[in-house]
């Protein structure tokens, strides 16, 4: 029979001894330290992602189709409508070939874009190649008359013309070529690999959608590319920029250089500090030097000639220069 009265008093509570106090307790395992990139890492597997051949053949069908159903209800709607008004038919036969028009003139850019991404392409290789004096002289001339109508090269093409006559090697004469036509392009791409970096590290670290990190990569990764493309002369088109960026995103991917290591989180983050503290400033953190390494892949493939006079730009110093001051607050946190 159970006691009425209130008890009076503490209640004790007997520990067992071989229990654990709170001084001794194990940590609580922290799943958010560990900053992966994984926006970076989802964007680049989406832009690498091989196409099968099945899938290829499913496209090109479908678009196909589509476009042959377009075309004939088009048709049938011209043709009908002329029976019925001729002025309206006239009206929209004028429509149909104003919208076929606009579409060839598109393809037609879109080819010219890939025309002069191959000629970047052809300049890189031979200049790799160029052994003589003679080879060098030839990529030395395709540079100028690639950049001849830019006035921002005008007095790098005139230095070019009043030295290139006193180099007897090649190497000299094609590293003259790279300090006076690349040096304002490379700073010009750098600044659009950092602005990007910042871009993709202030999303990442702000917004906390699931996956508007993500499509906010791959559209800042996407826009980078195409800019450092025309900033060497290549203005790629829309699906030259898709094409473009495919490639630069399966050398990263084949090369294993999409991968997230712990120096490089200590030498944008201060040990990791800033990824300790939030995760979402270390994803963002680590998301803007994988941009960079995008950057600095896409700056290899687009430039005409090879780094060699010039320094290869690094991600630590790019990440750095693009994520000073942004995330200020939590280094001095």
């Amino acid at each position: 029979m159970t006691d009425p009265r209130p008890r009076q008093g503490p209640v004790i509570v007997p520990l067992d001894a071989a229990g654990e106090s709170p001084d001794t307790a194990p940590p609580v395992p922290d799943a958010d330290a560990a900053a992966e990139g994984r926006a970076m890492q989802a964007a680049a597997a989406v832009a690498a992602r091989p196409a099968s051949p099945l899938a290829r053949a499913f496209w090109a069908g479908l678009a196909g189709f589509i476009g042959l159903a377009v075309s004939v209800a088009a048709w049938d709607f011209v043709t009908g409508l002329l029976d019925r008004s001729p002025w309206l038919g006239a009206a929209a036969a004028a429509l149909a070939a104003l919208a076929l028009v606009a579409a060839l003139v598109l393809a037609l850019r879109e080819v010219a874009a890939w025309a002069r991404l191959r000629r970047l392409d052809g300049l890189h290789r031979a200049a790799l190649s160029a052994t003589d004096l003679a080879a060098a002289r030839r990529v030395t001339d395709g540079l100028v008359r690639l950049y001849g109508g830019r006035p921002d090269l005008a007095w790098g093409r005139a230095r070019l013309a009043e030295r290139q006559a006193e180099m007897i090697d090649a190497p000299d004469l094609l590293a003259l070529a790279e300090r006076e036509l690349m040096a304002p392009l490379d700073a010009a791409a750098r600044a659009e690999v950092e602005a990007a970096a910042r871009m993709v590290a202030a999303v990442t670290a702000v917004v906390p959608l699931a996956l508007a990190d993500v499509a906010a990569a791959l559209v800042a990764n996407l826009r980078m590319i195409r800019r450092i493309a025309e900033i060497y002369g290549g203005r790629a088109g829309t699906f030259g920029s898709w094409r473009l960026a495919r490639s630069v995103f399966a050398h990263l991917a084949a090369t294993g250089a999409v991968a997230v290591g712990d120096d490089l989180i200590q030498s944008v983050a201060g040990g990791g500090l800033v990824s300790k503290i939030s995760r979402r400033f270390g994803e963002g953190v680590v998301n803007g030097a994988l941009t960079a390494r995008v950057g600095i892949a896409a700056i290899e493939v687009c430039r005409p000639l090879p780094f060699a006079a010039l320094p290869k730009p690094r991600v630590s110093r790019l990440t750095g220069r693009a994520l000073t001051g942004l995330f200020g607050s939590a280094d001095r946190a």
